[in-house]
């Protein structure tokens, strides 16, 4: 195997660890916004809030809900992808052959602008989980200076 091979190896198995890594991450992330957003509701439903609680509230509300459906589309498959096993699927056994040695950097490329969009959703759903939870406890101090 030659150097170029192995630099070759060495990207490909780089990149599909760093989508597996934002998979992980994603997967946590995605779990802790569901629970603020299910913990939100079980102690919001019942208080009774004063107007700029329920507007900065409901603002932050809607942006943990943006944060879950940028996670729910970054782990969303790509069937239609022209590499990997989506494009192996369209192959006889011969043409995998070929497509695997031959086409490892074209493989590269395209797993690699694959992470970067999952990268970049992620990066969005972070943003908006913190500005989302800093807004949940603006109304909640809100709320608190409401009642006094």
């Amino acid at each position: 195997m030659s150097a170029i091979e192995r630099n070759l190896n060495a990207a490909h198995a780089e990149v599909k660890a760093e989508i597996a890594r934002t998979d992980s991450k994603t997967a946590l992330l995605l779990a802790f916004v569901g629970a603020i957003l299910a913990g939100t509701w079980t102690v919001v439903r019942d208080l009774p809030l004063n107007l700029p609680a329920r507007i900065v509230g409901g603002l932050g509300l809607a942006l943990l809900v943006w944060a879950a459906g940028l996670l729910l589309r970054s782990v969303r498959p790509n069937l239609s992808g022209r590499h990997g096993f989506p494009l192996w699927a369209t192959l006889t056994a011969a043409e995998i052959t070929t497509a695997t040695h031959r086409d490892l950097a074209t493989d590269i490329a395209g797993l690699s602008r694959l992470a970067v969009a999952k990268f970049t959703c992620l990066r969005r759903a972070v943003d908006l989980t913190l500005t989302g939870g800093a807004l949940l406890i603006l109304a909640a101090l809100l709320t608190l200076g409401g009642a006094a």
